[in-house]
């Protein structure tokens, strides 16, 4: 039976689709391993096996991609605070499951967050998307912080945007840790996750 015009176009933007998402998880590998300024479009192509033409479909330059690739980062942090299903009154589960995504957001993207950096010395659309990956999370955690404390919930050892940066230059440096060591990950998430509580002043579960 012949496709309809409807699920054919559907077919081919969902092809489309992959496409462009193998281009931009082999831009990443590649980014990472090399940097920016070594990499060109043809090791791209060659790490998707995807011809020339086909990356100017979706990206006009090394530039536009790595741009695609930043802002996929930045999504990753940001969606480690938001955690549909966690239960967002219960500062034990909240912490736990944050700290998992945080950490697992900063290991999966750790050789490609150095090269961010580097280049947004350089590039201003670069340095804003850095700046959304730091400070969008830390003002969370403050903002989260802050309302605990508010509640009496929490006694924070220290103001709210001090433990946050805090905490979140813990959880990039334990990032190397755990991408040397990837099965020490749970550990290390219970690790982070019952010094950010100490940090909150939240006392400790009952039954721990």
């Amino acid at each position: 039976m012949a496709k309809t015009p409807w699920a054919a176009r559907t077919v081919r933007e969902g092809r489309e689709s992959e496409t462009r998402s193998l281009l931009l998880g082999c831009a990443a590998r590649v980014f990472g391993r090399i940097g920016y300024a070594r990499t060109t479009i043809a090791d791209i192509t060659q790490e998707a096996e995807v011809s020339r033409a086909a990356f100017y479909i979706y990206f006009a330059s090394k530039a536009d991609v790595f741009e695609a690739v930043a802002l996929r980062v930045r999504d990753a942090f940001l969606a480690a605070h938001e955690l549909p299903g966690v239960n967002a009154d219960d500062p034990y589960e909240l912490a736990r499951e944050s700290s998992a995504a945080f950490l697992r957001a900063c290991t999966d993207n750790l050789e490609l967050m150095t090269v961010i950096e580097h280049q947004a010395l350089a590039d201003p659309g670069i340095h804003a998307i850095w700046c959304e990956i730091r400070e969008r999370p830390m003002h969370r955690t403050s903002r989260y912080i802050e309302r605990l404390a508010v509640q009496g919930r929490a006694r924070p050892a220290a103001p709210a945007p001090v433990i946050a940066e805090a905490t979140y230059g813990i959880f990039t440096q334990f990032a190397h840790h755990v991408a040397a060591h990837p099965s020490e990950y749970d550990e290390t998430v219970n690790h982070l996750t019952a010094m950010y509580l100490r940090l909150l002043g939240i006392p400790e579960a009952s039954g721990d």
